[in-house]
């Protein structure tokens, strides 16, 4: 797969000479190809997104992240900041190995569907037609039974986890699968099937169960044999590869305390919940995951599963009474304004993953972190700056082509205010406060008028007040002036 970094380097490339003359009314002259147009917009939307998480990450303390976007069948970006190890000094890459806990049901439920295409599992058959010994506690007499399409979608009414303290400190005490087998003479469902939905480890733990009892073989073996190996998702595991602890394989810390540090966690194993938490992976093997999902939907040819069953899966197949909620099989479907997104979402204790498509534009977003922390709004962000700058363009005539990059930096009206970003726009320059929780909504245009004079975009696409910056002697970028205040250069990028 293609890996396109957005450093500093690729971007002055990509806006040498011939892109610079491309200039400011349009990002796309008669000149350029779109090809190279929409490398150009992506280029410098990927650099927002770079300044931005490393800022988030700052000031958050998350020790490391991996990122990665997909269009199609390239990864085409992905970059890792921070650092992954105990001594802070392992730098990540899109390589860098997390757990990617409730990520992990993904690929149980694709395992599950496999099955269900070849007669041996059956989506509405009482869960207990492969697993006798699962057989809950009915609240409701009236109630139907719990199946595979209940599980899969939380919505059988069975219990969030399967009774074990397994997500409490310090040691994270997972379960063996007889032990959670053992508990179900006690196994009392909370609501009837289809009532309400309830998100559930063990739901999926069950799922896991009956691949297995379904292929008679282990569950580990099925998801590496049927699912993993044909996908080429070879640094995808059904364990932590404790041999590469803080080599490769991140290591976890917890939420941010109010003294600002972190703590480190220790690594777990989870045993008999894995179906549903237990898998390590990559942004890089996600990134294929994802191409896999585009190209069988794109294509109509089966792979690993058929078409039609795949887009079964994505498609909302329960929503909650509240009408808040929506999952397919297996995947979450989100809405956000009028966008659908299908994923989900990975927390364990130390990690935080999200694995998010577009399945439209064939775009994916991956971000993974070793510290607990939510990722949403990392996810949703990128999206947010990949859309706003997608043709962007200045209304108007230039009044002025400039070389934009002198102006590229962070500047600040300290000691009290907020980190600005300046950084190169469709032909002008994009500025966003740092930190930002919403990047795509805080970006703010501002159009070229003459050598270090800009004017602020409207929503409109009007012009509103100058800002204007100022060099020292020697010619460099100092200080930009806005509202008649200054803002000091701290450092560029």
């Amino acid at each position: 797969m293609m890996q396109w970094s957005a450093d500093v380097k690729v971007l002055k490339k990509l806006a040498a000479p011939m892109a610079l003359a491309v200039a400011l009314a349009s990002p796309v002259s008669a000149q350029t190809a779109p090809a190279d147009a929409r490398k150009i917009q992506r280029s410098e939307a990927f650099r927002v997104i770079e300044a931005w998480l490393s800022a988030n990450m700052a000031f958050r303390k998350i020790p490391g992240m991996s990122v990665g976007v997909v269009s199609g069948d390239d990864l085409i970006w992905s970059k890792g900041l921070g650092t992954i190890d105990a001594r802070h000094r392992v730098p990540a890459t899109p390589q860098t190995i997390y757990s990617i806990c409730s990520i992990s049901k993904l690929f149980t439920s694709v395992s599950a569907m496999q099955l269900v295409e070849q007669d041996r599992l059956a989506l509405d058959k009482p869960i207990t037609a492969v697993l006798p010994w699962a057989a809950f506690k009915e609240v409701d007499p009236a109630s139907g039974a719990v199946t595979l399409r209940g599980l899969l979608t939380h919505s059988a009414g069975v219990p969030r986890e399967a009774g074990f303290e397994y997500w409490a400190g310090p040691d994270f005490k997972f379960p063996t699968r007889q032990q959670i087998r053992d508990t179900f003479s006690n196994q009392t469902k909370l609501f009837g099937t289809f009532d309400h939905y309830q998100y559930s480890n063990l739901g999926l733990t069950l799922v896991g169960e009956s691949v297995a009892a379904a292929a008679d073989r282990s569950y580990e073996n099925y998801v590496q044999t049927n699912v993993l190996k044909p996908l080429g998702l070879n640094d995808t595991r059904t364990n932590m590869p404790m041999n590469l602890y803080g080599s490769r394989l991140a290591v976890g810390h917890g939420f941010i305390r109010r003294d600002g540090t972190r703590e480190r966690l220790k690594p777990f194993d989870t045993r008999g919940v894995t179906p549903a938490a237990g898998l390590t992976s990559t942004v890089e093997d996600l990134g294929r995951f994802a191409s896999w999902q585009f190209r069988v939907l794109r294509t109509g040819k089966a792979e690993v599963l058929k078409p039609g069953t795949l887009r079964d899966m994505h498609r909302v197949q329960y929503m909650d009474p509240d009408w808040q909620l929506t999952r397919g099989l297996g995947f979450g479907v989100y809405r956000r304004g009028t966008t659908t997104y299908v994923g989900h979402s990975g927390e364990c204790p130390g990690y935080y993953t999200r694995f998010m498509m577009h399945l439209p534009t064939e775009t994916a977003v991956i971000t993974m972190m070793n510290a607990a922390e939510p990722s949403a709004p990392y996810v949703d962000g990128i999206f947010d700056i990949l859309d706003r700058r997608k043709d962007y363009s200045f209304k108007g005539e230039p009044a002025a082509k400039l070389d934009l990059e002198p102006y590229a930096g962070l500047y600040s009206t300290q000691p009290w205010g907020a980190e600005q970003l300046f950084l190169p726009w469709a032909g002008g320059l994009v500025n966003l406060s740092l930190p930002s929780n919403a990047p795509g909504s805080d970006l703010t245009f501002l159009k070229p008028k003459a050598p270090d004079l800009f004017r602020r975009i409207r929503r409109d696409g009007t012009e509103a007040e100058e800002v204007r910056f100022e060099r020292n002697a020697s010619g460099k970028v100092t200080r930009v002036v806005w509202h008649a205040n200054p803002s000091v250069r701290m450092g560029d990028l």
